[in-house]
């Protein structure tokens, strides 16, 4: 039986209609924390949270675009009039534009880092004075591809290697005030994230350019996240192929170099 863990914690995750985020919040709500669901699609965030109440969780659905000035601020006071408190957050709300760049137009980089970069310091200008009262947690939901540049995947990379730096910034910044900093680094996870378009829309019928048996399901990756939280682990890998590309760009650099472009992935959506 799963421990109670997070008994009488609250948790905002941005980003909590699928995925790795929806996975994540039944996770916590399995370990007796109470949860902020935030995200775009209000009717998931609906049936999530009724989900999560069915377990014997509380449970607030708040529409949250992170790209949007105001948004966040407003999501976390709902929170804490509903709450009265804030000890975790989880800043994954995040999609990936790919393509070369000579394809992409500097429309698409901005777009890009809106949502990966300035969404994850939205979330965290609106929350840190809740952690620091409650000697709380970030999350910031980085990759694999914060440390590995494909070809490709240039603007994801920039981003995911820009929230690499903000993890370890804001860890020093903010350990002194008691509140604890996790980068978590996923590789190949079960998402959606390889459905949504350039422009962050979602086709359901689109084919996942990653074979399944490489992709870790979303629920064993919330378990490794729900984990690192709780020990407030600097770093986390998330997937085993993700440990070893991360290993071996900070070890072999050269090695990598050579492989990446052979086996780089297909970038095209389908």
């Amino acid at each position: 039986m799963t421990g109670r863990k997070f008994s009488g914690t609250v948790t905002l995750i941005t980003g909590a209609s699928s995925g790795i985020g929806a996975a994540l919040a039944r996770e916590i709500a399995r370990q007796g924390g109470d949860l902020a669901l935030a995200a775009r699609r209000k009717e998931r965030l609906a049936a999530l949270a009724e989900e999560i109440r069915a377990m014997g969780r509380q449970a607030l659905a708040l529409r949250c675009d992170v790209t949007r000035d105001g948004d966040v601020e407003e999501a976390a006071a709902k929170l804490r009039q509903t709450y009265g408190r804030i000890d975790y957050v989880v800043a994954n709300a995040g999609f990936g534009v790919l393509g070369k760049v000579e394809k992409l137009s500097l429309e698409d980089y901005r777009r890009q880092f809106e949502t990966n970069v300035f969404g994850v310091l939205r979330t965290v200008k609106a929350t840190q004075g809740d952690l620091v009262a409650s000697s709380g947690c970030f999350a910031i939901i980085g990759s694999v591809n914060g440390y590995l540049a494909q070809p490709g995947l240039s603007a994801y990379a920039m981003s995911k290697f820009a929230v690499h730096g903000l993890a370890d910034a804001l860890r020093h910044e903010l350990r002194p005030l008691g509140v604890g900093v996790v980068h978590v680094v996923p590789g190949f996870v079960d998402s959606e994230i390889r459905k949504v378009d350039n422009l962050g829309v979602y086709h359901p019928e689109a084919r996942d350019r990653i074979p399944p048996k490489l992709c870790m399901p979303a629920q064993k990756a919330a378990s490794q996240i729900a984990d690192a939280l709780l020990k407030r682990q600097d770093t986390r890998v998330i997937t085993g192929l993700g440990k070893v590309a991360v290993f071996m760009q900070r070890h072999c650099p050269a090695l990598i170099s050579f492989f990446v472009p052979r086996i780089g992935l297909q970038t095209k959506k389908s």
